[in-house]
């Protein structure tokens, strides 16, 4: 009695989200592109172009009717981020703010050839809040989505790596793409490009790997570490970003050693007066350290490591919204009747405990009677239920258990 998860249902469906990137089966890419190498994907081969997601339009209408606030936006020019007060102003009357977008400011710097980065996307725009939720449960790691929106033969970045995976989704004009074979394969997040910059540039002045007109429509997918660059041609050019952080051994390694925390050796003091900078003086304690700790890592259990791993992975991509006071009276109002189903892209995890059974989800551990596991492994299906049908519960059952999931922000009005 274990529900598979989002990113678990997702793993044998058909990924229509990921479809949307690249021009290969999701098996294939899996196989021979993700971590591994680019991927350049045409219009003419994906599903379907990128404009429901954002158009130049939807840019306007973000930057001059939407109150964004830094960090949402940023401006760059010749490669240098630009100070937010030169592009934000006062709220006004009735808004006591004072860094909010000034839609006249930006549309002089835009002018003046600097580029406009649309950060968190994912958390403002509702098709794409949708989008990257569907990606992100594909994937089975968190994304977010930048947009970059560049004038006419302009360039915002120069050559530079990415701590993160992307996908480069052309929504409008062309830009000119230049990639280059990694100087630091697969950085951690903490490993920024700007640590190699002699390297970076070194690297940018060689002949590229990738030297591609992208239009719209066209995908491109670069593993962490790639250098890239892009121009935009002789229109304003638009394209999403879509950041997949990824999650990498060394986040095993981290989960292992927050678990190693737990052994009283490990968190014993060193003695008093210990020279910490003489190698010699300390190289027995880290013998001893290194052996507790393979110890301590070594007694570890997958359970644990799945259990820190996933409330990370969980937290970093949140699911669908809903409607708090259409989700509140749904609650108070359900009836044998309603219609419910799973909130999309909520990531969870339903496994036995005795007579209990324990619904996992993003910051909540649900108790509930195992008597309500045939129900929940319905309800988690993901598809549309009706309170009343629900498998080895009475009517009333079902109404407390439905009840209790609509507040808990698990199912939202079918």
């Amino acid at each position: 009695m274990t529900a598979p998860s989002a990113a678990g249902r997702s793993a044998v469906a058909d990924r229509p989200a990921l479809r949307r990137c690249v021009a290969v089966d999701p098996d294939a890419f899996a196989g021979e592109h993700w971590g591994r190498a680019p991927l350049l994907s045409s219009a003419e081969a994906l599903p379907k172009a990128f404009e429901d997601l954002l158009t130049l339009a939807d840019v306007d209408e973000l930057l001059s009717r939407r109150g964004l606030r830094t960090p949402f936006l940023r401006v760059a020019k010749n490669g240098s981020v630009l100070s937010s007060s030169q592009f934000t102003a006062g709220g006004g009357v009735g808004a006591e703010i004072g860094d909010q977008v000034a839609d006249d400011k930006v549309a002089r710097l835009f002018d003046e050839g600097s580029t406009l980065v649309l950060q968190g996307l994912h958390r403002l725009w509702p098709p794409i809040i949708d989008f990257c939720s569907a990606l992100s449960a594909d994937l089975g790691h968190p994304a977010q989505v930048n947009a970059y929106i560049t004038p006419a033969s302009s360039q915002g970045f120069s050559a530079h790596y990415d701590v993160h995976d992307v996908f480069v989704l052309q929504v409008a004009g062309e830009k000119r793409w230049m990639v280059h074979e990694p100087v630091h394969p697969d950085p951690l997040r903490s490993q920024p490009w700007d640590q190699h910059a002699a390297a970076v540039a070194a690297r940018a002045s060689e002949p590229p790997l990738i030297d591609e007109v992208l239009r719209p429509g066209d995908a491109l997918y670069l593993p962490r570490g790639y250098l890239h660059s892009a121009r935009a041609l002789g229109e304003v050019s638009a394209h999403l970003t879509v950041g997949v952080h990824v999650v990498t051994q060394y986040a095993l390694a981290e989960a292992l050693l927050a678990i190693a925390g737990s052994d009283a050796d490990l968190r014993a003091s060193l003695p008093l007066g210990v020279d910490v900078a003489d190698p010699d003086a300390l190289a027995p304690f880290v013998a001893a350290a290194a052996a507790t700790l393979s110890r301590a890592v070594g007694s570890a259990s997958p359970a644990d490591v799945a259990g820190r791993v996933r409330d990370r992975v969980w937290q970093g991509t949140r699911p669908a919204p809903l409607a708090p006071l259409a989700q509140v009276a749904a609650a108070q109002d359900l009836v044998v009747g309603a219609r419910v189903r799973l909130r999309p892209g909520l990531r969870h995890r339903l496994t036995p405990a005795g007579d209990r059974c324990v619904l996992d989800v993003p910051g909540n551990h649900l108790s509930l009677p195992a008597t309500t596991a045939p129900a929940l492994d319905a309800l988690l299906t993901g598809a549309t239920a009706v309170v009343g049908s629900l498998p080895g519960l009475d009517d009333a059952d079902q109404l407390v258990l439905v009840r209790r999931l609509l507040r808990e922000g698990v199912l939202v009005p079918g």
